[in-house]
C-alpha cells in the first residue's frame, strides 16, 4: 500500500532557492564592496573580510555551487561575528563601533537573500551606508566613491526589474545620466541657496583613538624607531607675508612635568560635555595679518597657532601660554582663523608656585647631566649665557639628529648626551629642558609642529604628521618665554627645509611608506600630481564640505539687496517650486512628444478624444476593452466596432507585430483607422 503522502513525496524535500537575476546580483556585490572601502581603517580587519566572503558565498550559491545555510546554521555564524564584535570593541561604545556593528548586520543580510524583496532590503541598507560613510569621510574622493556605489545598486535595481530587456546595461546608465544631467543644476542652486541651520542636537563622533601625530605625553627614551606619516594635520592660508621657516612654529601643548622619563602637561586638559557641532570659522576675506587653518579631525580640543596670534573666529579661543582651545573636540575637518602679530607686551614676573612648577625635576637621576647644569652654571651665572653654551655644544660637538635613535632606559637624558649622542627632536627637548631646570632656570616643553610645505601655487602650506616637532621654551626675567630649539643647532636643515633633507643621509625619510607621494618628493612629475590633487581637495574642503551657516551667508550678502535668513528661505521655496513646475511642463511635453511620435498612440488619442465628445468618459488607468465595454453599454450601435478597436489595439501592443515589419505595422494601422471610422459612424448616428 502506498503511504498517504503520495508516490511522489519526497519528506525532507528541499526548497530550490529562488534564482536573482545574476547581473543584478553582481552590481549589489560591487556596490557592497565600494561602500566599504571608505570604513577599511575603522574596521576591524576580519570584519570587511567576513562581510566580503559573506557576499562571495551569496554569489556561489547564485552560481550553483554552494546552498544558503540554513536558519541553526546562520544563527551560528551570527553568535560568531557579534562575539568577534564584542571582544574588539572591548566594552567600549563610539560612533565607530555602531557603525561597525551596522556592517555586521549587512554582512549577515548576505546570506539570507533569497527573493527580490530581499534584493529590494539590501538595496536600501546600502544607500543608508552610503550615508554612513559620510560621517567619517567627506573628502571629494570618498564622495566620488561613495556616488559610484549608489550608481552601481541604481543599475542593478534597474536590472533586477528588467533582466531581460535588451541592452539593459547601457540603457541603464544612459538613463543614470540623464537624470544627473537634468537634476545637476537643481541639485547646485539648492546647495547654493537653501538655508543651512545649525541642528538642534548633535552627537559627536567619539572615537576609540586619535588621529593627530601628537600626543599629550612624551617619554623619548623609550622609541627605538620613529614611526612616520605623511597625512596631512592642518593647511594654513596667509592673508599677508607667509612667515618663513624657521618662524613657523605651531603651538599646540605645553608639557611642563616630568614623571620619571614621561613628560606630561601639569593642568590636563579639562573633560569636555557632548556638545553642538562647531560653528565655522573662517567667513570673508582675510586680512593682511590674518591666516585660516583647515584642521583634519584630531579627536582633541587641541588648536595649532602661531606665537603672538589672536582668535579671529567665534569656534576657537585662547587658554593662556599662547595656546589654543576648541570648545569640544575637533571630531571632524574643522576651519577656524587667527590674527598673527601681536606684542604680549611687557611680560610679568613668575609666582613662586608657577617658579616651582618649572623647575620640577624628580629628586634623582641623570647624574652626569645634573653635574654639567652645575658646570655651565658656574661658568654662566647669567642665564642667557647658560643658552649660548649650551646651543653651541649642542651645535660643534657630534650630537646627530636621527629618526633611528638608540633605545635608552634607565638614564636616558645621560645616555643621549653622553653616550649615544643620536636622537630625535623630543630627547634634545627633553634634555635641554632637564639641563635648564637643573641650572636653575624655568623651562618647559612645547609640542605642535614646524615647518610646512608650500601648495600647488603658493596659495597655501600643507604641514604634515613628519612635521611634529618639540622645542623648549625658558623664562628669562624681562623677556618672559623664549623660544629654544635645540634641533636647530644640532639639524638647522630639519628647521629651514623640512625633515626629509635632514635625513637624507640616512634614508630615513617615510621608509615604511612606499604608498606615500612625499616619499618621492624629488620626483618632479609625482610631486607635481600630489599638489594638485591636495589643492583641489582642499577647495573641496573649503568651499564645499565647509560650506556652512555662517559661510552662506557671508556669500549672499555680497548680492544685492544684503540678502539674510528670511529672503534666503522665501528664495528657497520659490526655487523648489518653480523645479516642480519645471518638472512637470516638461514631463507633460515629454508625453506629449511621445503620442505624436507614435502612430498607434496618436489614434488612441483620437479615439479618447472622439468619445470624450459624445460624453463618455474615458477613466485613468482603464484598459482599452474597458473602455469598449462601457461604449457598448452606451451606444449599443456602436459596441462591435469600438470592441474590434479595442482588441486590435490590445493585439498590437501585447500579442501582436509591434516589433514586427514595417509592412505589418502599416496594416495594422489602416484597419485601426477604419475601426475608428466606423465607431464615429456610429456615434454620430446616434446623435
Amino acid at each position: 500500500m502506498m503511504g498517504s503522502r503520495g508516490p511522489d513525496k519526497k519528506p525532507n524535500a528541499r526548497r530550490p532557492v529562488p534564482q536573482l537575476p545574476g547581473r543584478a546580483l553582481l552590481w549589489l556585490i560591487a556596490a557592497f564592496v565600494l561602500l566599504l572601502v571608505p570604513q577599511w581603517d575603522r574596521l576591524p580587519l576580519w570584519l570587511p573580510l567576513a562581510c566580503v566572503g559573506l557576499a562571495g558565498w551569496r554569489w556561489l550559491v547564485h552560481l550553483g555551487r554552494l546552498r544558503l545555510p540554513g536558519r541553526w546554521f546562520r544563527g551560528g555564524i551570527m553568535l560568531v561575528m557579534i562575539s568577534a564584535y564584542l571582544v574588539t570593541i572591548n566594552g567600549g561604545f563610539t560612533v565607530d563601533t555602531a557603525a561597525s556593528f551596522f556592517v555586521i548586520a549587512v554582512g549577515l543580510k548576505w546570506i539570507e537573500t533569497r527573493t527580490p524583496r530581499d534584493f529590494y532590503v539590501l538595496f536600501f541598507i546600502l544607500t543608508y551606508l552610503a550615508a554612513v560613510n559620510f560621517l567619517f569621510e567627506q573628502g571629494m574622493i570618498w564622495t566620488l566613491l561613495n556616488f559610484a556605489g549608489v550608481m552601481f545598486l541604481l543599475i542593478g535595481l534597474q536590472i533586477l526589474n528588467a533582466p531581460d530587456v535588451p541592452n539593459a546595461l547601457m540603457g541603464g546608465w544612459r538613463r543614470l545620466l540623464g537624470m544627473f544631467v537634468k537634476t545637476l543644476p537643481i541639485v547646485v542652486l539648492l546647495f547654493l541657496f537653501f538655508p543651512r541651520l545649525a541642528p538642534l542636537w548633535s552627537v559627536p563622533l567619539v572615537s576609540g583613538s586619535a588621529k593627530t601625530g601628537m600626543s599629550d605625553s612624551m617619554t623619548p627614551g623609550d622609541i627605538s624607531n620613529l614611526a612616520q606619516s605623511s597625512e596631512r594635520a592642518f593647511r594654513v592660508a596667509f592673508g599677508g607675508t607667509v612667515p618663513i621657516p624657521r618662524d613657523r612654529y605651531w603651538r599646540g601643548l605645553v608639557l611642563d612635568q616630568l614623571d620619571g622619563n614621561t613628560w606630561r602637561q601639569s593642568r590636563p586638559e579639562p573633560y569636555q560635555r557632548l556638545g553642538r557641532v562647531m560653528n565655522d570659522g573662517g567667513v570673508g576675506e582675510l586680512g593682511p595679518s590674518e591666516y585660516d587653518v583647515l584642521m583634519e579631525p584630531t579627536g582633541q580640543n587641541w588648536a595649532f597657532a602661531l606665537k603672538g596670534s589672536a582668535a579671529a573666529s567665534a569656534n576657537v579661543y585662547e587658554s593662556g601660554d599662547d595656546l589654543f582651545r576648541f570648545r569640544r573636540p575637533a571630531d571632524t575637518p574643522v576651519r577656524y582663523r587667527l590674527s598673527y602679530g601681536h606684542s604680549a607686551g611687557a611680560p610679568g614676573a613668575l609666582t613662586s608656585a608657577e617658579f616651582r612648577q618649572f623647575l620640577q625635576l624628580p629628586s634623582g637621576g641623570n647624574p652626569r647631566t645634573r653635574a654639567l647644569a652645575d658646570r655651565l652654571r658656574r661658568e654662566n651665572p647669567d642665564a642667557a649665557g647658560f643658552i649660548d653654551q649650551l646651543l653651541t655644544r649642542f651645535r660643534e660637538e657630534p650630537y646627530f639628529y636621527t629618526l633611528r635613535p638608540p633605545k635608552m632606559t634607565g638614564d636616558s637624558i645621560d645616555q643621549l648626551l653622553f653616550d649615544a649622542r643620536r636622537g630625535f627632536c623630543a630627547h634634545y627637548a627633553g634634555a635641554t629642558t632637564f639641563l635648564l631646570r637643573a641650572a636653575g632656570i624655568p623651562a618647559r616643553i612645547v609640542t605642535g609642529y614646524q615647518g610646512g610645505e608650500a601648495g600647488a601655487g603658493g596659495d597655501y602650506l600643507i604641514i604634515r604628521q613628519y612635521d611634529a616637532h618639540a622645542w623648549v621654551e625658558a623664562w628669562l626675567p624681562g623677556q618672559g618665554w623664549l623660544r629654544i630649539d635645540p634641533t636647530a643647532a644640532i639639524a638647522p636643515d630639519r628647521i629651514e627645509m623640512g625633515l626629509q633633507q635632514a635625513v637624507a643621509d640616512e634614508g630615513s625619510f617615510l621608509e615604511n611608506s612606499w604608498t606615500s607621494p612625499q616619499r618621492y618628493g624629488d620626483v618632479a612629475l609625482i610631486r607635481w600630481a600630489s599638489l594638485q590633487l591636495d589643492k583641489i581637495n582642499y577647495q573641496w574642503q573649503r568651499w564645499v564640505v565647509g560650506y556652512q551657516g555662517q559661510t552662506q551667508l557671508d556669500l549672499l550678502s555680497r548680492l544685492p539687496g544684503h540678502w539674510g535668513l528670511k529672503e534666503l528661505g522665501y528664495f528657497s521655496a520659490g526655487l523648489v517650486a518653480a523645479g516642480l513646475l519645471l518638472a512637470g511642463v516638461l514631463s507633460a511635453l515629454r508625453q506629449r512628444a511621445l503620442v505624436i511620435k507614435d502612430p498607434f498612440a496618436r489614434i488612441t488619442e483620437q479615439w479618447h478624444q472622439l468619445l470624450l465628445r459624445h460624453g463618455i468618459e474615458v477613466m485613468e488607468g482603464e484598459t482599452p476593452r474597458e473602455t469598449a465595454e462601457r461604449v457598448a453599454r452606451a451606444v449599443p450601435a456602436a459596441a462591435a466596432p469600438a470592441r474590434s478597436f479595442a482588441r486590435a489595439l490590445y493585439n498590437h501592443y501585447y500579442v501582436g507585430s509591434g516589433g514586427g515589419e514595417s509592412g505589418d505595422q502599416a496594416k495594422e494601422r489602416d484597419r485601426l483607422k477604419r475601426l475608428l471610422r466606423a465607431t464615429r459612424k456610429q456615434l454620430n448616428t446616434k446623435n
